[in-house]
């Protein structure tokens, strides 16, 4: 079949394998243009691995370090007439190229919040590996079933206490207008902190430690994001905000449990970029596309690859982490100096639908989400006939 974009609100209905493969293949090719990483993780589990900042912390892993990896995630197969998810497609990209240069790589399509698909993954590590030497956790979803309770939680991104209004961009139209938000209401806040807060992560790390596959030193990562006042009633003071808190609870928690391990616990706070979760947020895509053209021109942009090789090169595995004033490490500096910010500031204000292309990188930002599904990608003929159902290895291995 011929694969086209078909976008739906801020999601991208279909996905072309070859585009996929394509962005993974240029992923790769940034961490590889350094210096193997030789005091990097060698075991690394990524749960949320098939997209976004997981799908790069594995690559970075991987080419970056030559860790072996698993990979954890829910995705949606291809079929002869439907095109499978891009997470799918960079999955299955990236075990290929992972095996052509002899790297362990498994992954696990499920329930990252069940009890079944932990058991599974702590299977494979005890075979295969023996144990972990780092965990990333970087699952963004909207929904989470209590793996002990059945309930199912759903997240929201509401403000907290008041209407929210502000500058939105219509990513389809471009057009700037404002948008009102009402605040959360009843238990909004709880099954938001229930579904992105701690809780997981901390499950996670209690499963790994009862069955002894996290190695000694061991260290794990969450991500965060704080951003500019703009987007705070939305983001950092709103329920995805609350959740982000409790994501730094858990931190402290793990910190303690992981002592004996002489392991470590983290929350990363890193840049605000065009991913699948970050484009489902209203006013967080005008603000990207204003700090996109800003970083641009001045030459310090970074997309979600450059931001976790960094992470792993010069934070995690540097001996200098570097962690702010509340222990949390910073791949956000770039973005947050005074003189981007300010800048952003001086724009957003004056940004209207007349004037968007002047004052920001729109273009960029639209480019940047087609790519997201393996369009828009150099080299790729989108032209031709391409076959949607396409494996990923170590899934089809492990089909009874």
């Amino acid at each position: 079949m011929i694969i086209s974009p078909k976008i739906r609100g801020f999601i991208c209905t279909t996905a072309h394998p070859e585009g996929c493969a394509q962005h993974v293949a240029d992923q790769i090719a940034v961490v590889q243009r350094r210096p193997l990483l030789a005091s990097g993780p060698k075991k690394v589990l990524v749960i949320g691995s098939s997209t976004g900042y997981g799908l790069s912390s594995r690559i970075a892993a991987a080419f970056g370090s030559g860790a072996a990896t698993l990979g954890v995630f829910f995705e949606r197969p291809g079929e002869a007439d439907r095109t499978a998810t891009a997470g799918w497609y960079n999955t299955a990209a990236f075990e290929k190229a992972a095996h052509a240069a002899n790297l362990y790589a498994r992954s696990f399509n499920g329930d990252a919040y069940s009890d079944a698909v932990k058991t599974a993954v702590i299977a494979a590590i005890k075979a295969d590996l023996g144990q972990v030497d780092c965990v990333v956790y970087s699952l963004a979803s909207p929904r989470r079933t209590h793996p002990k309770t059945g309930e199912v939680f759903k997240s929201v991104l509401k403000p907290v206490g008041a209407v929210y209004t502000n500058k939105n961009l219509n990513t389809t139209t471009g057009v700037v207008s404002d948008i009102s938000i009402e605040p959360a209401q009843g238990d909004d806040i709880a099954q938001t902190i229930a579904v992105m807060g701690g809780e997981d992560w901390e499950s996670w790390i209690d499963a790994l430690l009862e069955a002894d596959v996290l190695a000694p030193g061991a260290q794990t990562v969450a991500y965060s994001y704080i951003g500019p006042e703009v987007t705070w009633p939305i983001y950092k003071n709103g329920t995805i905000g609350l959740a982000k808190e409790d994501l730094e609870r858990t931190q402290r928690q793990l910190d303690g449990k992981l002592a004996p391990l002489h392991g470590k616990a983290w929350v990363s706070v890193n840049k605000a970029l065009v991913t699948q979760a970050s484009s489902a947020i209203p006013v967080v895509p005008l603000y990207i596309s204003l700090l996109y053209k800003v970083m641009k021109d001045q030459g310090t942009h970074e997309d979600c690859i450059e931001q976790m090789d960094r992470l792993f090169r010069d934070r995690l595995y540097s001996g200098t982490p570097q962690p702010d004033d509340l222990g949390r490490l910073r791949v956000d500096d770039w973005e947050m100096t005074p003189s981007v910010q300010a800048l952003v500031a001086q724009r957003w204000a004056a940004v209207d639908t007349s004037n968007l292309n002047d004052l920001a990188d729109f273009t960029g930002y639209q480019s940047s989400f087609l790519r997201l599904f393996g369009f828009g990608l150099a080299g790729v003929d989108y032209a031709a006939e391409t076959n949607p159902d396409v494996p990923i290895p170590s899934l089809a291995h492990d089909t009874p």
